[in-house]
């Protein structure tokens, strides 16, 4: 019999989380996902120190002011890893935009096209890459109108049915909601443990797909930020699951005939209809996890790209 993450992989599709190069080409997944905490650890890295040297020579170039060099070259850095990876897996991979735009529509859309721009001087296409864009109201319009010009979106930091379907009506390609992350909080909210089976996370992962599915929404489903091998078996079958080297490397030593438990049976009703921001925002309002999770997520973010500019700022 065939360890778990190799019957995994035949019904569900595997996404490396990480910025290491050596893991990815280890796991060989479909698909990568990077965001300013990994693009942090792997400026460490010696593959990428090179990188963000040339990133700051390339910012230096293009951009006259401080600050304009300091931000295009992250961005160049992001891209630049974003590159590497992309040779490594046959499908895409997610590059994050600033956690400190996720109040402004207009700027994500901003810095989404350049993002897309210095892809596409690295000869890169845009069917190789999703712009992650964390799921506010904000965001998710910003994600409505990049995907009407067809740059598709990883729509992260997902951790309400609310925030699902909005994504589903805007047209989103893909949205990453956080299995581990709500485990976190309800654990510490309640002091209690959970089985995979009464998983918060999992749980709510399970209703998003269900949902999807049943009403005919194309979105496709990944669950993200696992904090065991239990989670992650216990999605089995979801569209998408992003895991992280050290769970891979578990799953890849564990035998076992694996139990799928997500199946696609077609839509069977209408979709409801589309949410209100009005309503969106009271939903996400009257659920406290999310509301702090979302919060947390986007402050989390937004330190470690203040982080990675500071190391860049010091190569230049």
């Amino acid at each position: 019999m065939s360890n778990l993450l190799s019957q995994l992989k035949a019904v569900t599709t595997v996404v490396v989380d990480s910025g290491d190069l050596t893991a990815i080409e280890q796991f060989r997944p479909v698909d990568a996902t990077t965001n300013p905490s990994l693009l942090l650890n792997a400026s460490q890295l010696d593959f990428a120190k090179p990188m963000l040297k040339a990133a700051v020579s390339y910012a230096k170039a293009k951009a006259t002011t401080t600050a304009a060099q300091l931000e295009l070259a992250c961005d160049k850095f992001a891209v630049d890893v974003g590159t590497a990876i992309s040779k490594l897996v046959p499908g895409r991979v997610s590059t994050e935009v600033d956690a400190r735009l996720s109040f402004d529509t207009a700027a994500t859309v901003a810095k989404a096209l350049q993002l897309v721009a210095l892809y596409q001087e690295n000869g890169v296409s845009t069917d190789r890459i999703l712009i992650k864009i964390a799921s506010t109201w904000e965001g998710i319009q910003a994600a409505r109108q990049l995907e009407q010009q067809g740059i598709q979106c990883n729509l992260t930091l997902l951790f309400h049915m609310a925030q699902a379907r909005a994504c589903a009506e805007a047209g989103v390609y893909l949205i990453s909601p956080f299995v581990g992350r709500i485990l976190d909080w309800y654990k510490a909210s309640t002091g209690q443990d959970y089985s995979s089976e009464t998983d918060p996370g999992v749980v709510s992962v399970r209703e998003i797909y269900r949902f999807y599915k049943q009403h005919g929404f194309k979105t496709v489903v990944m669950g993200a930020s696992f904090r065991n091998t239990g989670e992650v078996l216990a999605l089995a079958g979801c569209d998408r699951l992003t895991i992280s080297p050290a769970l891979l490397a578990e799953l890849d030593q564990m035998q076992g005939e694996l139990t799928v438990h997500l199946k696609d049976n077609g839509a069977s009703s209408a979709a409801p209809a589309q949410l209100s921001q009005s309503q969106f925002r009271w939903a996400l309002n009257e659920d406290a996890m999310a509301t702090e999770k979302l919060a947390e997520g986007i402050r989390k973010f937004a330190i470690d790209q203040r982080k990675l500019e500071q190391r860049i700022q010091q190569a230049f």
